[in-house]
């Protein structure tokens, strides 16, 4: 109804969406359908383009996230981290919670913002208190809590509801309850295409789908870890969210994505198997078609109450403890992501985790980095032999990687080294080059050969020798004679620089 698509829109999307991702999904225990995050995409679309588009958007995002998991899109998720997927589990589980508020409270509030939303049904709630909701909520909260832990192989939620239902009712108590719901669905039907606008919607169904795409996954990373033993496909999960769609836009539905809040209850009700995804939907099927008239009765602050206990059991505690206490860059990653997530929206929060993540671990491997001078192995040269190589011979060992976030100190420091003819680095410890410590490497070459200090090259591996060359490296070195395949070829060629002798051609050099 948010959308402006209507109830029946929703069901029918609950219903065939939830149906078709239960049997084609890649996880066991998700739960699909129409959700919040994706209504905020919908408004604009509904505005502009109204039902019809809305319904092409959802064909279109539909052989999207098809198409996303046969060329094995979802391998991405892999690389989430998991602070990020705690933050994000904690952000939603605090949005599932502070969604609930005016429906526990009994009173009417509208926002976009969850906290606004929260604040405001507080302040209403507070100039005109009525506790009747407010008790029912709190109740079916108890009540869940403690089936959990006494009784938790007995559906703690579906008794909760039942029980609150029938005071509601016997006792007349007032409190607000569903109310109406549509009986029965659509024909399935192709939507009419605008043809003449087709182009403006491709736009809105890349962003369907990327927003289904990153809800579904991160959803089933969430579920795999509130459950044992459950591992979804990430690629057969966007398969089967492109077909949920596709089916839903069929039926007159909205575009769908799994339903974390859903999934959620899913598995603390202790689903195992994709039977309770699809029995999720045949029951809201028997619903529309046969028992609308009772389930209608059922209070809206006792379905809050059902949200605000799942939103509790969503935050795994002895997790949270542990990453907290892991790192600062993991404590820090998770609280952005979760304040991310709740002050903004899914995609957002996911980003700017990556991104908050991408530099605590960039950060970490530029400290890895170093440059250690090494000492010339004497062998069987005499005392004044040795002192002259000790005065006019540096070999430094780079180790780690050479990037962006690394380069500079060192390389600069190594720029100012001082009574020396000859410098060798040697390579062969180094992981990563990229173009910035490439050029970095260059100038400090350039620098030190502009001084009359000649820079040998050893150990250059071959999968960083087209990184050097490619962005001029070896052009500032005086010639490529002087790179070498190992360090002791180096030290013999430095040796000839140091002494001042007219050297030969260079045994062992690589050009």
């Amino acid at each position: 109804m948010s959308s402006g698509m209507g109830a029946g829109a929703g069901l029918a999307t609950a219903i065939v969406a939830g149906a078709l991702a239960a049997v084609f999904g890649g996880s066991r225990v998700q739960v699909s359908g129409p959700t919040g995050a994706m209504t905020v995409v919908l408004v604009p679309i509904v505005a502009v383009h109204g039902a019809d588009g809305v319904l092409v958007v959802g064909l279109l995002a539909g052989l999207l996230l098809v198409g996303f998991g046969y060329v094995g899109a979802g391998r991405f998720i892999r690389y989430v981290p998991v602070p990020v997927v705690e933050g994000f589990t904690v952000g939603i589980a605090a949005i599932i919670a502070l969604q609930q508020v005016p429906a526990a409270l009994g009173v009417q509030a509208h926002a976009e913002k969850v906290l606004v939303l929260a604040g405001r049904a507080a302040r209403t709630w507070a100039a005109d208190p009525v506790w009747v909701p407010l008790v029912l909520a709190a109740g079916v909260v108890v009540a869940i809590l403690v089936l959990g832990r006494w009784r938790p192989r007995w559906p703690g939620s579906l008794i909760a509801l039942i029980v609150a239902t029938a005071a509601n009712s016997a006792l007349d108590l007032g409190a607000a309850s569903i109310g109406h719901i549509p009986t029965g669905l659509p024909a399935p039907s192709l939507p009419t295409v605008p043809w003449a606008q087709l182009d403006s919607l491709v736009l809105p169904a890349i962003a369907v789908a990327a927003l289904a795409a990153l809800e579904s996954l991160l959803s089933a990373t969430v579920s795999d870890a509130m459950s044992v033993g459950q591992r979804h496909d990430s690629d057969r999960e966007l398969v089967g969210q492109g077909v949920a769609n596709l089916g839903a836009s069929l039926f007159g539905g909205i575009p769908a994505t799994a339903a974390i809040a859903r999934t959620a209850v899913n598995v603390r009700a202790g689903a195992t198997s994709r039977w309770a995804a699809l029995t999720h939907a045949v029951f809201l099927l028997g619903v529309v078609l046969v028992a609308a008239r009772w389930v209608g009765e059922i209070p809206l602050a006792a379905l809050a109450g059902v949200l605000i206990a799942t939103a509790l059991h969503m935050i795994r505690v002895s997790s949270l403890r542990a990453l907290l206490g892991a790192t600062r860059g993991d404590a820090a990653v998770l609280l952005v992501t979760a304040s991310a997530t709740v002050l903004f929206d899914l995609v957002t929060a996911v980003l700017v985790g990556l991104v908050v993540a991408g530099f605590f671990a960039l950060r970490q491997a530029a400290g890895t980095a170093r440059l250690d001078e090494i000492p010339l192995d004497p062998g069987d040269h005499t005392e004044e032999e040795q002192a002259l190589l000790d005065q006019h011979i540096v070999a430094y060992r780079l180790d780690g990687p050479l990037f962006f976030a690394a380069a500079h100190d060192f390389l600069l420091e190594l720029s100012d080294v001082s009574d020396v003819r000859v410098v060798i680095l040697r390579m062969s410890r180094v992981t990563t080059i990229d173009a910035t410590g490439a050029y970095v490497l260059a100038d400090t070459v350039s620098r030190l050969e502009g001084r009359g200090i000649t820079v040998l090259l050893s150990g250059v591996q071959p999968a960083h020798e087209h990184v050097l060359r490619q962005l001029g490296v070896y052009e500032r070195l005086a010639h490529e004679r002087h790179l070498f395949d190992s360090t002791p070829h180096a030290i013999a060629h430095a040796r000839v620089h140091a002494a001042r002798i007219t050297h030969p051609p260079a045994d062992g050099a690589a050009a």
